[in-house]
């Protein structure tokens, strides 16, 4: 007799809400209240410059976006940072511009 395959998956313990896609996470530290969301290599196509080192993140680098969680909605204030960076600015504040 064949055997059955079971649905190994696990069910999620609550749902999520409708309209979110659960791409980004909250975070906070001694700098504030932070949303931050993933961009993977195959969804960076665009060159950015990183607050964290004034270094450009070249299309293909995988990297975070950042914004303060109390501006909903406003893409100015959303910056992309290395991930190391962005783990690092408590340590290392942003360079300033000469």
């Amino acid at each position: 007799m064949p055997r059955r395959n079971r649905d190994r998956r696990v069910p999620r313990a609550e749902p999520r809400p409708l309209g979110t896609a659960g791409w980004q996470r909250a975070e906070s530290g001694d700098d504030g209240e932070w949303l931050v969301r993933n961009v993977s290599a195959t969804q960076a196509t665009k060159t950015y410059r990183c607050p964290g080192c004034d270094h450009e993140i070249q299309p293909g680098v995988a990297h975070v976006v950042v914004w303060p969680a109390d501006d909903v909605g406003s893409v100015a204030d959303r910056r992309h940072w290395h991930l190391g960076c962005w783990q690092a600015r408590g340590r290392r504040r942003p360079t300033r511009k000469r």
